[in-house]
């Protein structure tokens, strides 16, 4: 058997191999290594697949949550909701602008944004929400468009763990995560479901003068070489970067394929463990590998009878690799600590960070593996 690892990078590489060596050979050949065709090929190639109106390519997701909250001229003091249960680059931007983050507790079961302490958390001050489509699951866009619209809010996906999910609305309609809101922002880190060779990100929107803004954002503030009209950063996607990704995006669906078929097999090894709560999905098990609305980036489970620690460790033990996101929420870290919070306003979050657990979930995950992992795990907390 081999190694099991959190995410398997090197036996998805040997698949595409040839198409990415041959990419990368053309851009060095170039030596068009800056906003090189590569670089435009690939921002044409996501905005068809994600079809929106534009892709802007920006150096890191970090950076592209930035530059989305400067592109909507968003100003210190503002209120900014986002959710306390994600990684903390999300609120670390609205710290770097000066922008006040307002935290709100999560569902129990998808671990998004919960929609009644977003409503409860707007004040004249609030400006944006950043809903966060955690471990590959979109949040509920329906409703969060729903509040936005009433207080005229604009709204700012964190699509750093779902891209590739789609979004189901009421009356049947579908649209990709991150094309919802006013801007969506996305990473292409190395473990994501769609990851460079290094770092990467990207940011989406349709409206057309929000785009204009974007670009020179990105580029110093500049439209023409050496004219600053806005106060912008460095922030570019890198050509060699840009050849992966786009020899990566013609897989990204049959990539997001195989996790869920995953996630499938997870689900169903531990359907009758009592002590194992599995991933929301809004279909039967059967049916999880063709649902569109979950691409599990990562797969997260809830331990309920206070064993988690012990089963994170029982696993190292037996050459499993597993994690913990998050071991501690966002206003209990000191950077973003605030005496504005109560504890009773996170009753959800509180709980998640003593009881979830994220499997090993990529691509290239085979039956035995998968069969040692479960096995091992209903094991010990049989």
């Amino acid at each position: 058997m081999k190694k099991i690892q959190m995410v398997d990078l090197q036996s998805q590489y040997q698949k595409i191999k040839e198409t990415v060596d041959a990419s990368i050979q053309e851009v060095l050949e170039s030596s068009a290594y800056i906003n090189g065709p590569y670089v435009k090929e690939f921002q044409a190639d996501l905005e068809r697949y994600l079809d929106v109106k534009h892709v802007i390519p920006c150096a890191n997701g970090t950076d592209a949550l930035q530059i989305a909250m400067m592109g909507l001229g968003l100003k210190p003091g503002d209120e900014v909701i986002t959710v306390d249960f994600t990684f903390a680059a999300t609120v670390e931007v609205i710290g770097l602008l000066n922008l006040t983050p307002v935290l709100v507790d999560v569902e129990p079961d998808s671990f998004n944004i919960d929609i009644e302490a977003l409503k409860k958390a707007i004040t004249p001050k609030t400006k944006a929400i950043v809903p966060v489509h955690l471990f590959g699951q979109v949040a509920n866009m329906e409703a969060i468009l729903e509040v936005a619209n009433e207080h005229n809010l604009f709204i700012i996906e964190d699509n750093a763990q779902a891209i590739g999910a789609n979004y189901t609305f009421k009356d049947g309609s579908k649209k990709k995560a991150g094309t919802i809101g006013h801007v969506g922002t996305t990473s292409f880190f190395p473990s994501k479901n769609l990851g460079c060779y290094g770092d990467g990100g990207a940011i989406f929107t349709n409206d057309d003068d929000l785009a204009h803004i974007i670009r020179g954002i990105v580029n110093h503030g500049m439209y023409k070489r050496y004219y600053h009209d806005v106060v912008g950063v460095n922030s570019r996607l890198d050509s060699i970067q840009a050849a992966i990704l786009k020899a990566k995006l013609p897989h990204l669906d049959k990539y997001c394929k195989a996790r869920r078929k995953a996630a499938k097999y997870y689900n169903e090894a531990f359907a009758t463990n009592k002590y194992i709560i599995t991933p929301k999905v809004d279909c039967d098990i059967k049916d999880l590998e063709d649902y569109d609305g979950h691409v599990f980036h990562q797969y997260t489970l809830q331990i309920t009878n206070g064993k988690r620690d012990e089963l994170h460790k029982h696993l190292l033990d037996n050459g499993i690799a597993n994690a913990i996101y998050y071991p501690v929420p966002l206003h209990k870290q000191k950077a973003y600590a605030d005496e504005r919070y109560n504890e009773e306003d996170f009753k959800v979050t509180n709980t998640l960070i003593n009881t979830v657990i994220s499997l090993p979930m990529h691509t290239e995950l085979e039956e035995e593996q998968l069969e040692f992992i479960t096995n091992t795990i209903n094991n010990f907390l049989s």
